[in-house]
């Protein structure tokens, strides 16, 4: 919901540090890769309760989760296959952080992880499935012309996902009422896209057939 608004005045700051980066050699496949071995750090630290040290991994992840997409432009080396290994790898971070959290104390915390990764597998197929339909009806991105994948718009996305995960680390003792709440937005997300999805795909789909039936009669005519 926030990730409009965000990525307004994060663009230009993440667009200034590529061209440092660039000079330097660095690929955006580098940053992905990169940024998803930092992030995976916070699985062990978090584990050991070692939270603030798992929130510098989790922020860390973030920022070049941000600029390699911002260098890819840059370079103009977007490409699907980046997107791909990045939106993959996302999601395994996503699910990396929950399970620390839930080895942390297992006790207290396992059931409320289990309930937000199920959540996360909502919001995760619904995001990931209606991007293939959408690429196959070449339908428009408004928000997120810059994406490697069609974004439909939800309660949680990527700005809610990076303020949960904070407010997790700053408060561990809470995450058990923090995890339930995110994971009720995450499922009201999944339902609201999987409504809206529908309705788009059904739209494009009718139009196409009326397009395609237009151009059965014309030929007909033609024929005549």
């Amino acid at each position: 919901m926030l990730d409009k608004w965000t990525n307004a005045w994060v663009a230009p700051v993440l667009t200034r540090c590529t061209t440092g980066l660039g000079r330097r050699g660095v690929t955006p496949t580098q940053l992905t890769v990169g940024g998803f071995a930092i992030g995976l750090l916070a699985l062990p630290l978090l584990a050991y309760q070692a939270y603030g040290l798992a929130l510098v991994a989790i922020v860390l992840n973030r920022v070049c989760d941000g600029l390699d997409g911002a260098l890819a432009r840059h370079q103009q080396r977007q490409s699907d296959a980046g997107g791909f290994l990045d939106i993959v790898l996302d999601f395994v971070f996503y699910a990396a952080v929950v399970l620390g959290f839930a080895l942390a104390d297992p006790a207290q915390n396992a059931l409320p992880a289990a309930f937000l990764l199920f959540a996360f597998m909502g919001t995760g197929a619904s995001f990931l499935a209606f991007a293939i339909a959408a690429a196959h009806h070449d339908l428009e991105r408004p928000h997120f012309e810059h994406k490697a994948f069609y974004y439909l718009d939800g309660l949680t996305e990527g700005t809610e996902t990076i303020i949960a995960f904070v407010v997790f680390c700053l408060w561990p003792a809470y995450f058990p009422w923090w995890a339930v709440c995110f994971a009720l937005a995450c499922l009201l997300t999944t339902a609201t896209r999987v409504v809206g999805g529908y309705r788009a795909l059904a739209k494009a789909e009718a139009t196409s057939e009326g397009t395609f039936d237009k151009g059965v009669d014309s030929s007909k005519g033609e024929l005549r």
